[in-house]
């Protein structure tokens, strides 16, 4: 017989390996996160979100270019400031921006709604407060010191146009909700706080998207006649009772003179000719008053060219052609609505900023959307179009119908 083999030559035995519930949890949760983001990115329109960061690189490069002029302007003896001061401190803000926008472009379209909702009562709350304890700079009082300045109005903008559209988008429940008064008090609110400031740039913009958005609604021709009455009235009160407004319509309607911020920033947007005298070696930007700011597309002209120049207002009138192709077939009215205000809003301040710098508008104290320095304007503009992105999400899956010619009875079937 064999004999019994000992113990120290028996095999051990081979205990079956099973994975810690941890690591099968971490796997699940990063293969989530690869599905959500995959089911983001075939909903957002990529078209938009391109033409938006291709306008933020164009920024980052103007206000490279621009900087050295406002750091020298704006130093001192006591305090001398880098010429790439600003140009440093925009890509910080651009950064916290990119984050604001990427996270506002994943929330559903609800979640986006009653964000912008939430967002706008806490802006009005703000701006009431502005006339009471706000900062006053350059004779406005706009911002809130809280430890960052924080411009109000700035993030009021996106917030503004996702609120009206929600009420005007009441009428299909019962047309005969007062949703033209409602959103016109309202209007009219943040309109005072505004001209409080006094901000009559900003007034004008938030007016203009409730006028466009009112329009869109369906709102009959005899109140439209009305409304462009009222503002007619609004304006010609402006100019007789707001200092500061007459004289800037005086002073465009007057031709100003050479020492005129608007006559200084035609001047340097013209210095470049075509292709513009290269980076950082313009020199009638040195003069300019706000080039980083309100006056950057001039600086653009100065040291990139007129056709650089006209490249971003392209890129400008692509994306608004881009939102309004998107909601061609659109059938939810909060979406559509939302969405024109949105697009209303950003392409209504480029439009009054670049007419200003062209010389054909008063002077309105207004950035280049998106690319213009800023801490506020930047980050409140990248929320702006996050939320933008978030509620013209689409399943690129669903077909839907659309209206034709035919079943609208314009052409025979």
């Amino acid at each position: 017989m064999t004999p019994p083999a000992s113990a120290s030559s028996v095999a051990p035995v081979q205990t079956p390996y099973i994975p810690r519930a941890g690591g099968v949890i971490g796997l699940r949760r990063r293969r989530n996160r690869r599905h959500d983001f995959g089911v983001w990115w075939r909903e957002i329109d990529r078209v938009l979100l391109m033409l938006v960061l291709s306008l933020m690189a164009i920024g980052a490069a103007a206000v490279a270019a621009s900087s050295p002029a406002s750091a020298r302007r704006l130093s001192t003896a006591a305090t001398r400031l880098d010429d790439l001061h600003f140009f440093v401190i925009h890509l910080r803000w651009q950064l916290v921006g990119l984050v604001a926008m990427f996270a506002a472009s994943t929330l559903p379209r609800e979640t986006a709604r009653r964000a912008g909702i939430l967002l706008g009562f806490g802006m009005i709350f703000a701006l009431m407060l502005v006339p009471l304890i706000g900062t006053n700079v350059n004779g406005a009082k706009r911002w809130l010191n809280l430890g960052v300045s924080l411009q109000p109005s700035e993030f009021l903008k996106p917030a503004y146009a996702i609120a009206m559209a929600w009420v005007l988008s009441w009428r299909l429940r019962d047309p005969k909700l007062p949703v033209v008064l409602i959103t016109g008090a309202v209007t009219a609110l943040v309109a005072v706080l505004l001209m409080l400031q006094p901000d009559f740039g900003s007034t004008v913009l938030f007016v203009g998207v409730w006028f466009v958005l009112v329009l869109l609604s369906g709102l009959p021709l005899q109140r439209i006649a009305i409304v462009i009455g009222l503002g007619i009235v609004g304006v010609i009160a402006t100019y007789f009772l707001y200092d500061n407004a007459r004289h800037r319509i005086d002073s465009f309607l007057g031709g100003g003179t050479a020492y005129d911020q608007v006559d200084l920033a035609s001047r340097t947007l013209n210095a470049g000719g075509w292709t513009g005298s290269g980076l950082w070696l313009g020199t009638r930007k040195l003069a300019l008053p706000e080039a980083h700011t309100d006056y950057i597309f001039s600086v653009i002209g100065e040291e990139f060219g007129l056709l650089i120049c006209g490249l971003i207002v392209l890129l400008y009138m692509a994306l608004v052609v881009r939102v309004l192709l998107r909601l061609t077939d659109e059938e939810d009215l909060f979406t559509v609505l939302a969405a024109t205000g949105l697009t209303a809003q950003l392409g209504g301040q480029a439009f009054i900023n670049i007419l200003v710098n062209l010389q054909l508008f008063p002077s309105k104290g207004m950035t280049l959307p998106l690319i213009s320095y800023g801490g506020s304007s930047t980050i409140a503009l990248c929320l702006g179009v996050g939320f933008l992105l978030a509620i013209t999400r689409r399943n690129p899956f669903i077909q839907r119908e659309r209206l034709t010619l035919r079943d609208a009875g314009v052409l025979p079937r």
